[in-house]
């Protein structure tokens, strides 16, 4: 290590991204659970859960699944059907459709697009919320009026133009998925995300805001679509004395263990969200000096302020080159990047990430198309004229971002710490 970072001692316990936050209750429930001998995916725990989950979002009903990634896929599932109707249990029930979603997310979002036989089209990010933008979304349906679908996700807890994007969809008689994984909590005009979307579903995975080790639900208004998911979800059985199946189904029921874990934790959410604003506010503080800038908030909004993120300054970034599995830069001074804050947070024991990569950026995704305010981006460059760099705000986020050790149980003397670090990788 250098001696810009002299003096600086390494954690003796490392600090982490975002880790689960227990209190005791969750054991309790789990214990409950073990006694009387529910421990599949039937139970107490759940029923308590799902009823926690939908008061606290204000919708009716809430199925406990196995995982954010299985309530998205039964989404999207209930959406490919009501629009283009059932389908052999071979045929997705997307097959050959185009889906427009976003583009900057994990690709949990996305997947289960291809697993119905979708096509994804990558919608660009705004500037305004790190999520999809509404501007990009208008150019995608001029291109593309006969898409039915949308498949929104808010990144970090920040909700996004949910109002604009509703009134998109509408005028195209589009249906939307609501992916609210990392949002639990978050509001958006004073209504709570999971509230928006035709099909909306949040995830308790290990480092969300609240977990249950792993997790989800599909939330929504309409109860024929709750017996629908409940359905799917336990292998689409049939009421029949035997085993009968009449419509492919999946094991995708949520453990009444986890929802154990889920029930203790749902006490303590609204504490949560207000640790994670402390976290953020001490953040921007801290380095509202340096050429960055936090992941941001809009106006009407109320994260739950899971991850704290900065971008830097474009004339702040030393230079840095990444390929699909490793990354070089050159120090400099008065600069830096987001590998060399990483890497030197990761040398004193504190953890770090890289903002999500894009979507239109995964080499799995290469081929599909991404639409950006301007249009179609892929293949806009033209040898022989010169047109300028076409806007791609994912991939600038992605270049310049970095999301900061943000764990609920961070103290304020290592988060002086860690903003003194990033102080000094600028020097």
């Amino acid at each position: 290590m250098d001696s810009r970072f002299d003096g600086i001692k390494r954690f003796e316990k490392k600090v982490w991204l975002a880790s689960p936050t227990m209190h005791g209750d969750e054991l309790k429930w789990v214990t409950d659970a073990i006694e009387k001998n529910w421990v599949s995916t039937v139970g107490e725990n759940i029923n308590e859960s799902e009823k926690l989950v939908q008061e606290k979002i204000g919708r009716k009903f809430a199925v406990g699944l196995s995982s954010g990634t299985a309530a998205l896929h039964l989404a999207i599932r209930l959406a490919g059907e009501k629009l283009y109707g059932p389908q052999p249990a071979n045929v997705g029930t997307l097959l050959g459709k185009k889906v427009f979603c976003s583009d900057m997310t994990f690709d949990a979002t996305v997947n289960p697009i291809a697993y119905e036989g979708g096509e994804a089209v990558f919608i660009d990010t705004e500037t305004d919320s790190w999520n999809m933008s509404p501007e990009a979304l208008k150019k995608a349906f001029e291109i593309y009026p006969d898409v039915k679908l949308i498949v929104v996700a808010y990144l970090y807890g920040t909700p996004g133009k949910i109002d604009e994007i509703r009134k998109i969809a509408d005028e195209h008689g589009a249906l939307i998925v609501e992916d609210a994984a990392e949002s639990f909590g978050a509001s958006y005009k004073g209504v709570q995300t999971g509230k928006f979307g035709d099909y909306s579903i949040i995830s308790f995975n290990g480092n969300k805001i609240i977990t249950g080790s792993s997790g989800g639900m599909f939330v929504t208004d309409s109860e024929e679509d709750c017996h629908k998911v409940r359905k799917l979800s336990t292998q689409a059985r049939e009421n029949a004395p035997w085993y009968q199946h009449e419509e492919l189904g999946y094991n995708y029921r949520m453990s009444n263990i986890v929802a154990g874990v889920v029930r203790g934790q749902m006490p303590y959410l609204e504490e949560h969200i207000a640790s994670k604003k402390r976290i953020y506010d001490r953040y921007k503080e801290g380095l509202k000096d340096l050429p960055v800038s936090m992941n941001p908030i809009p106006d009407d909004t109320e994260p739950n302020y899971w991850l704290s993120c900065i971008v830097i300054d474009k004339d702040a970034m030393c230079p840095h080159v990444r390929s699909e599995k490793e990354v070089l830069y050159k120090s400099e001074p008065g600069k830096s990047c987001p590998t060399e804050i990483l890497d030197v947070l990761a040398s004193f024991n504190a953890e770090g990430r890289p903002i999500w990569k894009p979507m239109h950026m995964q080499p799995m995704y290469r081929n599909n198309i991404f639409v950006t305010t301007e249009g179609i981006l892929r293949g806009r460059s033209n040898a022989y004229i010169d047109e300028g760099v076409a806007a791609d705000v994912s991939a600038d986020i992605f270049e310049r971002g970095l999301c900061l050790p943000s764990d609920n149980k961070m103290t304020e003397e290592e988060q002086d710490i860690i903003i003194d670090i990033i102080h000094r990788c600028f020097k």
